[in-house]
């Protein structure tokens, strides 16, 4: 799944906020919750659409295929369907200061520091966004058509969801359930990469079980290389824009120079772009006048996954993976980091 997509919100964080914030995520989780039915009844009624129901059965088979072969939680997610009727479930707001790569982060009990909120109404989280950008900070506002509580809530497969390919869905769905399964508070780099390693495993494992599918998993893996070239792209920059921001300049020269990076990242993924040949998956990426807040989540996603990629390989067997992955989460954040999350630099990564 692109980049930008991926999240884990935990609504019930919200309740220990103040104000709106509150108001609106309680309003929002309860429509969700009253909007969900079981998948069971979706399916059991005659009037359900041919590819609401196509895109069910597939839910529950991914869903049983998680629990049996790849030791996923057997927990209330995923067994109830919720149609908003809109694209997205919840809009998020990611804001940093004018002149860093680092987002501002909201901490609360349980899931710790996030570097977003989230909103159920468009216009509350562009409300927001543009109180952050009157003061002064890089903003960007992103739908998400699914999200995760950890278990704490039955989350159900939303109507957006059903229009995805099938890796997509099934991918998401082990994803998330991964975050289930092992979430550490305070280290979204950690428990994105953990649950992206075991989202690519389990699709490779579920495209393997049927016979024929050998294109779809060389398509599956060639997607898999091009996101990680596309991270490394959008990395590169943030890490320029990381020392540049650290030179001491004057304010209009960091400007300037500011606005060149992230020409230069559009020049670079031109070129990128015409190594793939009709592979077009991010363009709309570059189409909106970019700022830090759209290189805030980069980290988050990708510089861990190598390191846990390795150990699944040295282990071999997932419930082996998993037994190490929670002895990781035991140490602390540094430790954990030190073991599996080096930064890859320009030097490092071969450009």
């Amino acid at each position: 799944m692109p980049i930008a997509l991926r999240c884990v919100v935990l609504l019930a964080l919200g309740f220990v906020s103040s104000g709106c914030y509150v108001t609106q995520a309680a309003r929002g989780q309860f429509e969700v919750m009253r909007r969900s039915q079981p998948i069971d009844r979706v399916l059991a009624d005659p009037a359900t659409g041919e590819a609401t129901r196509k895109g069910l059965e597939l839910t529950m088979a991914a869903r049983e295929f998680a629990e049996a072969e790849l030791g996923l939680p057997a927990s209330r997610s995923y067994r109830k369907y919720a149609d908003l009727g809109r694209p997205y479930v919840v809009w998020n707001v990611v804001a940093t200061p004018e002149f860093s790569v680092e987002p501002r982060r909201s901490c609360f009990p349980v899931a710790g520091c996030v570097s977003y909120r989230g909103y159920f109404k468009e216009a509350a989280a562009r409300n927001k966004a543009l109180q952050l950008a009157t003061r002064g900070d890089d903003v960007s506002v992103g739908g998400v058509p699914t999200y995760s509580t950890l278990g704490h809530l039955p989350d159900p497969v939303f109507n957006a969801m059903l229009g995805w390919r099938e890796t997509r869905l099934v991918g998401t769905i082990f994803h998330e359930l991964a975050h289930e399964l092992l979430y550490v508070a305070g280290d979204s780099e950690f428990n994105e990469a953990f649950a992206s390693v075991v989202e690519e495993e389990g699709v490779r494992r579920w495209l393997a079980r049927t016979a024929g599918r050998t294109n779809e998993l060389q398509q599956f893996e060639l997607a898999n290389r091009r996101e990680a070239e596309f991270a490394r792209l959008l990395r590169r920059t943030r890490d320029r824009l990381e020392r540049l921001y650290a030179s001491g300049l004057d304010v209009e020269t960091l400007r300037v120079e500011k606005q060149r990076e992230f020409g230069r990242l559009k020049f670079e993924y031109e070129r990128l772009r015409a190594s793939w040949g009709d592979d077009h998956a991010y363009d709309g990426w570059f189409r909106r006048s970019l700022n830090n807040a759209h290189l805030a989540s980069v980290a988050t996603y990708r510089d861990c996954m190598p390191g846990l990629r390795r150990l699944l390989e040295q282990t071999g067997q997932l419930a082996d993976f998993y037994d190490r992955a929670r002895a990781l989460a035991r140490q602390s954040q540094a430790e954990r980091h030190a073991a599996v999350c080096e930064v890859v630099t320009p030097e490092s990564d071969g450009h």
